[in-house]
């Protein structure tokens, strides 16, 4: 009664998953990807890849500061200084500073992240193998999850089995070994924690937007020990790690809800 529903929970998540790693490797079903040391990425690809796409609406926020298209507050403003787009992409952050050409950074980041110009940047990213579909991401969340619910409920049965059987010697006067019992629960137990940390394992060195070959292309573009520029910073480190402390706060800060 508890045993079969213990195995069938781990036995389900864990083949989920496993098939939706493989489905979902470009190693195994893109071909076209680039050649990482090779390859080029703009400034908002790499960001992107690194941090997903408010990564993407923050360096695009620094680089029109740095332009002088915008002005960003230590308190959590952004403000329009020179109205002068280059692509889709500032036209769509200036025309979500609204009419009074100022908002709160976050709520502009928010807005712009769900935009067309990000959505259209994520979808070539990932036709190429280099990013990892949205729709992929959320169905690997939801396999994780359902196998960490597995292990979770391996456990509760498990107890439950064991304490049965005690209550019943107790009961009874009978002697019935707990270690039978309990080596069994140890199968799908085994199954769905290997589960999980194979998993780790194979994801753990790619960030949630970038697939296994956009994590080459990152680490070649990378710049590494050296003491790179603001806009390189946080394409790759995202803006808390700027040493600028009123950028730094500019960008990070969030209110109070």
């Amino acid at each position: 009664m508890f045993l079969v529903p213990a195995f069938l929970l781990a036995a389900l998540s864990s083949l989920r998953l496993c098939r939706l790693a493989a489905a979902s490797d470009p190693r195994l079903t893109t071909a076209s990807a680039p050649n990482p040391p090779e390859a080029r990425a703009s400034t908002a690809e790499a960001a992107y890849l690194a941090g997903g796409p408010e990564r993407v609406v923050d360096v695009t926020l620094l680089d029109m500061t740095g332009r002088g298209l915008l002005h960003i507050a230590h308190t959590g403003w952004t403000s329009v200084a020179r109205p002068v787009p280059d692509t889709q992409l500032e036209s769509e952050v200036i025309a979500a500073l609204g009419p009074d050409g100022q908002r709160r950074t976050e709520e502009v980041r928010r807005e712009v992240a769900v935009g067309p110009s990000v959505v259209t940047l994520a979808r070539s990213l990932a036709e190429v193998g280099l990013a990892v579909s949205p729709g992929t991401r959320a169905a690997m969340a939801q396999a994780v999850m359902a196998v960490r619910v597995a292990l979770l409920a391996t456990v509760a049965l498990g107890t439950t089995a064991l304490a049965t059987v005690g209550v019943r010697n107790l009961l009874t006067g009978a002697h019935e070994s707990l270690l039978e019992p309990a080596a069994w629960f140890l199968l799908p137990l085994i199954l769905t924690a290997g589960t999980l940390l194979m998993a780790r394992a194979e994801f753990h060195p790619v960030t949630p937007w970038a697939a296994p070959a956009g994590q080459q292309l990152l680490r070649a573009l990378s710049p590494g020990r050296r003491n790179p520029d603001p806009l390189t910073t946080v394409t790759f480190r995202g803006p808390r790690a700027l040493r600028d402390a009123r950028l730094r706060a500019g960008l990070t800060i969030r209110s109070r809800r």
